[in-house]
């Protein structure tokens, strides 16, 4: 075990937020130094064309628990957050979306689930669960494409999770490690391997309720994402056990088989 080692890292993947990315960093901060918890905080920055690095780096250097991991090229939100995942230390890892959208204080309650439910390995936020408190929707058009595409997942029987875009997830450290270490998709539909590969390892999901405050910025393109979503999810089963066979005899084990998540 690192010496140090915090109890919680905090993976906030940005690209070309500069208008709101300074004050989701205030807030971070604040809420960080106001817990009992350790906290690392990494902002790991795609390339952009608006100064969201060069912010970053003003605001981290400040903080003596901020690291800034700089991508140098735009691959996706995948991508920024698997390179993030790759290198926390925390117990519990949690990636969140840089607006925000779920807030801070939604982390002490998956943290306390965390610490009753020591069997459960991830955490996801669920949107749609019944307890969920919506204070902000999304757009009509946005919020119906968005079941439509689990409703798609569903059906092709990859996951029964009723909302797997929601950018608000939580891991013990074993099982982020086991997960982003084999995880590959760059792109919005990455959420979903993660899933899958969560399943393929035996690790235990729970959805939970969130807060959820949508934001008017989305970086995501209804049709030409929902569309390279769609096709990705197409492929990702065939990536998840092509994973598998590679990577045969190192605790890993097709879909259909329970791994030991203590391997």
């Amino acid at each position: 075990m690192p010496l140090n080692e915090p109890d919680v890292s905090l993976i906030i993947p940005a690209f070309n937020e500069a208008a709101r990315l300074p004050q989701s960093l205030r807030k971070i901060v604040e809420f960080t130094g106001g817990n009992a918890f350790s906290c690392e905080v990494l902002v790991v920055v795609e390339k952009s064309t608006d100064g969201t690095l060069e912010l970053a780096r003003e605001i981290g250097a400040k903080q003596a628990n901020f690291k800034i991991v700089d991508n140098e090229i735009q691959l996706g939100k995948g991508h920024a957050v698997r390179s993030g995942m790759r290198v926390a230390t925390g117990k519990i890892q949690f990636y969140m979306d840089a607006d925000l959208s779920v807030p801070l204080e939604d982390m002490l309650f998956f943290l306390d689930y965390f610490r009753t439910h020591p069997e459960v390995d991830v955490v996801i936020g669920n949107r749609q669960h019944k307890d969920s408190k919506i204070l902000v929707k999304q757009p009509p058009l946005r919020e119906k494409m968005g079941k439509a595409f689990n409703r798609i997942i569903q059906s092709l029987s990859l996951l029964d999770v009723r909302d797997t875009q929601c950018g608000f997830k939580a891991f013990r450290k074993k099982a982020s490690h086991a997960i982003f270490y084999r995880q590959r998709l760059d792109g919005f539909a990455f959420d979903v391997e993660v899933l899958l590969l969560a399943k393929a390892l035996g690790f235990t999901i729970v959805d939970l309720p969130v807060h959820w405050v949508n934001s008017p910025d989305s970086k995501v393109n209804i049709v030409r994402d929902s569309l390279q979503m769609f096709l990705d999810t197409v492929r990702v089963r065939r990536l998840v056990e092509r994973t598998a066979r590679e990577t045969r005899g190192s605790h890993y084990r097709p879909l259909d088989e329970r791994a030991d998540p203590g391997a």
